[in-house]
């Protein structure tokens, strides 16, 4: 009788940890905030910009655990599922979890220094008044501000950053860095893509969207930039080489 193995036997001890912990802060979110982005669990844990009411320091570690939806924790535990045993496996536990860390924290830093910017373009400073935070707060527009700008600074203030994309992507980068000529199987797609070429077009892809910032699009674009670009600079200042 032939027993078939499971998909999840080769699982690394990181990468299944960490798979363990966002499962769990989905299944909070999904019991506590029923799905709502203003939930006590996704205000508690996702990140906020420094200077909205809702900003805790520690938001730019466990914003990572959080999701928004099944779809966005489908795709990013699939890739965390598919490169990242290869990538624990190549350079170790404990550097992959500190890669993992860094490139997530690197992403949010990120994603809250083009915010920065963003607010301060409009506003001519940094931070804003607490009145018109609260306006914003209440989906009010404030007197001295345009709709569209208050639509910008409530999607800053008010809605935070979640998910492990940043982390994701900063592995993808070192997936391809570390092994480049590796042919993957894209779904759709019915030819092998070398691994070099798949993150690039991602790169790219997330690059151009965010410089494009296409109206209605929430996806935190310069996050996956961050991520990918603190990976980058990991493999080069670890000294890490291709492996295939």
């Amino acid at each position: 009788m032939n027993s078939r193995q499971s998909p999840f036997a080769n699982l690394t001890p990181v990468v299944k940890n960490l798979l363990i912990i966002n499962i769990i802060f989905f299944l909070a979110y999904l019991l506590i905030d029923h799905q709502s982005s203003r939930g006590p669990v996704t205000q508690l844990f996702g990140e906020f910009y420094f200077d909205s009411p809702g900003f805790r320091p520690w938001q730019f570690i466990s914003y990572m655990f959080m999701h928004g939806g099944f779809e966005h924790i489908l795709f990013n535990m699939f890739a965390l599922f598919s490169f990242g045993p290869i990538l624990e496996y190549s350079i170790g536990p404990k550097k992959f979890l500190n890669f993992y860390f860094i490139c997530g924290i690197g992403a949010g830093m990120l994603q809250m220094f083009v915010q920065a910017i963003e607010v301060h373009n409009i506003v001519g400073a940094f931070t804003i008044t607490a009145t018109d935070k609260h306006l914003l707060s209440q989906l009010r527009v404030p007197d001295s501000l345009q709709v569209y700008q208050a639509e910008k600074l409530y999607g800053i203030y008010v809605a935070p950053l979640v998910g492990a994309s940043g982390a994701i992507f900063g592995i993808l980068v070192a997936f391809g860095m570390l092994y480049p000529n590796m042919e993957l199987m894209i779904l759709f797609i019915p030819v092998p893509i070398k691994a070099k070429y798949l993150v690039s077009f991602y790169l790219l892809l997330e690059i151009y969207l965010g410089f494009k910032q296409n109206t209605g699009d929430s996806v935190a674009h310069f996050a996956h930039i961050g991520g990918a670009l603190f990976g980058f600079i990991l493999i080069k200042a670890w000294g890490l080489r291709r492996l295939q």
